[in-house]
């Protein structure tokens, strides 16, 4: 059956290619991985596989990419991408040596792409379960670990129905999972080989900080006698909530980084404002000083724009769930998410620390924000919580490399 439903989607990919550009390129991507291969392997060397389906995935991953490089120059990186949205921004990426789309998940791919590469061991981000090529991996006994997995009741794997596919699991020679429920859960249909080590992407934040960009613009734009609110990956529907309460409170100043940059998101926000707008690549540091919100039209400054706000707004969580929330926790700031946030560990974690907060509605943010602007020491308070959580939580890394022996 998992098979059959393969090729469906491989038929069902080939016909939206024709009007998807995004689909296009991973389509393209995909048929063209096994060239890349075969010109760029160095039969000689070893390889180590991380596979990451996205962008998030790869962020996931990167700290033990890169620490693995750092102590085991011998070994040559090989990084995988399912979506464009990973794979266009990261082709360039210089953490590894390869950097390709996986091809889809059919027997001959698998066989192919494995052949051409020969991996000594391979890593697989959070939620990749690759059926051909796990159980080809195990054929071939080449270590495969799980980083940084999460499990929960309802996923297939521990329904009556999906008890077949559960053996893609067994494939697996350990997992490092993010919390103790994820190991029982793994225990209730026999898997032993687990390991609680945390999420990775706290010492990805941790690192992030470290490399934070300096941006004379938002310098400028940030005085003293202003509070700062900055709303990061925001949607429409999060602009809907968070813009009317801009300009009713000029105490604030608003920062907004949109999370799809497009011209027609864009006039769509100033559209909505009445207060003194600029965008960041249009703006000089003089007119943004004067200005009431700045409006972020680029790609990659987010996760040093948190360093500038009193208390941060992580967007999507009235879509299909929020996006990294601790990109802004890192920072000692409040953060606020929309209520689809459910599946996202780490918010769940930041609010039973008191240092994140669901909103729902324009009631819920005002309550919030006034509680804030007057309580200069609860301010503080809340957001050293959100920090001491990533510090906390920190760590994954090592721990995975000390339980490899790497």
């Amino acid at each position: 059956m998992y098979n059959l439903g393969i090729y469906l989607y491989l038929i069902g990919v080939a016909i939206c290619s024709l009007f998807s550009t995004k689909v296009r390129k991973m389509w393209r991507g995909e048929r063209e991985a096994i060239r890349v291969l075969k010109e760029k392997v160095d039969p000689s060397a070893q390889y180590v596989w991380f596979h990451a389906a996205s962008l998030g995935e790869f962020e996931q991953g990167r700290p033990l990419m890169e620490q693995l490089r750092r102590d085991h120059p011998e070994y040559k990186i090989l990084l995988t991408f399912f979506s464009p949205s990973g794979y266009e921004v990261r082709k360039n990426y210089e953490g590894a040596d390869i950097i390709c789309y996986l091809p889809l998940d059919t027997v001959r791919n698998a066989r192919r792409f494995l052949r051409a590469v020969r991996p000594v061991m391979a890593f697989f981000i959070k939620y990749e379960f690759w059926y051909n090529y796990l159980h080809i991996l195990r054929h071939r006994k080449v270590p495969v670990y799980s980083v940084s997995s999460i499990f929960r009741p309802g996923q297939v794997f521990f329904r009556w129905y999906g008890r077949e596919y559960a053996h893609v699991l067994k494939c697996f020679t350990h997992f490092f999972v993010q919390n103790e429920i994820s190991k029982y859960l793994l225990s209730t249909i026999g898997i032993k080989n687990v390991s609680v080590v945390g999420d990775t992407r706290f010492d990805r934040v941790m690192q992030i900080k470290d490399i934070a960009k300096q941006l004379p613009i938002v310098d400028s734009f940030v005085n003293q006698e202003d509070k700062v609110f900055v709303a990061g990956s925001t949607w429409p529907a999060d602009g809907e909530l968070l813009i009317p309460y801009f300009n009713l409170h000029r105490e604030w100043k608003l920062i907004i980084a949109p999370h799809v940059v497009s011209e027609e998101h864009l006039h769509q926000i100033f559209s909505q404002l009445d207060r003194r707008a600029v965008r960041y690549t249009q703006t000089s540091p003089e007119e943004a000083a004067q200005a009431d919100c700045l409006i972020i039209d680029c790609y990659g400054l987010l996760s040093s724009i948190y360093r500038y706000g009193h208390v941060a707004y992580v967007g999507g969580g009235f879509g299909a769930g929020i996006h990294n929330v601790l990109e802004a926790a890192v920072w000692n700031i409040p953060v606020f998410f929309g209520p689809k946030n459910k599946k996202f560990h780490e918010a769940q974690e930041l609010k039973m620390a008191l240092g994140g907060f669901e909103i729902k509605d324009y009631s819920e943010l005002s309550k919030l924000m006034s509680r804030f602007m007057n309580d200069e020491n609860y301010l503080l308070k809340v957001g050293n919580q959100a920090g001491r959580l990533v510090k906390i939580r920190a760590g994954a890394t090592q721990r995975i490399l000390k339980e490899l022996n790497l």
